[in-house]
């Protein structure tokens, strides 16, 4: 019973931080971990669990789609689906022991884009231009590491359509959401395919993050995101500092 409410409380967190600013992974991944889900199978279900909250997000914002750096969204989603499915296969064919000595860097690169990303972002803003050319492949990309751990790859969408003149980010947060939702749909199908979800800690999970998800997101149409965004790299680098510890000092 403490596992399951351990697990729908931290749904609900996790799916309330993806609508407001991303970065739900940080408390969904290592609460799967804690209730002795093996790391590769809690990634995956953290994947699986967060999807519905994510696409209820999506839903709520659905007035908001549109293109992204004048780029329409067909070619867009699609890059994102394609690299998501990439992204997922390959998860499932990295063993355990290699996926726990990678988790810590990439988590440590999500949380170095939440601290830098705005700062990344206005840094390169006015050396790139906004062609389907370029943004495409880059979105293959963001697709590729949503489906293999999807770590704050919101955010990293985020930064990367303001470095090519997209907007405020306001603005961008229903693509956000959309592109994301998109990337761990596909994944989530190959997920359950391979049977890489542990169902009874999945469940609880996923009630949770779809409450949560919901409630962000018609709380960040009215709410500032500072405060969120700065509890979010609080738990990122607490989180991060945990698993590098885990992972090399254990």
């Amino acid at each position: 019973m403490n596992d399951i409410l351990l697990l729908l409380f931290a749904g609900m967190l996790a799916g309330s931080m993806n609508a407001l600013a991303g970065g739900g992974s940080f408390v969904s991944l290592p609460a799967l971990i804690s209730v002795g889900v093996p790391s590769v199978a809690a990634n995956a279900t953290s994947t699986f669990s967060l999807f519905p909250g994510g696409l209820a997000s999506s839903w709520v914002y659905r007035d908001g789609f549109g293109k992204v750096c004048g780029v329409p969204v067909l070619p867009i989603a699609l890059a994102t689906v394609l690299g998501g499915l990439c992204g997922s296969v390959l998860l499932l064919l990295t063993p355990c022991s290699v996926f726990d000595a990678i988790l810590p860097w990439l988590l440590l690169i999500a949380t170095l884009m939440l601290v830098f990303g705005r700062r990344i972002s206005a840094a390169f803003r006015s050396r790139a231009s906004a062609r389907t050319s370029t943004i495409v492949p880059v979105q293959f990309l963001l697709g590729v590491y949503g489906g293999y751990f999807g770590g704050a790859v919101g955010l990293m969408m985020l930064a990367a359509w303001s470095v090519f003149g997209g907007g405020e980010i306001k603005e961008l947060n229903p693509m956000r959401m959309l592109m994301v939702t998109a990337a761990n749909a596909v994944a989530v199908i190959v997920f359950v395919i391979a049977g890489a979800i542990a169902w009874s800690q999945c469940l609880p999970m996923l009630i949770g993050a779809l409450l949560g998800g919901w409630a962000g997101a018609h709380i960040g149409r009215k709410l500032p995101a500072s405060a969120i965004r700065a509890l979010t790299i609080v738990l990122a680098v607490a989180t991060t500092t945990v698993f590098f510890a885990r992972a090399y000092f254990a």
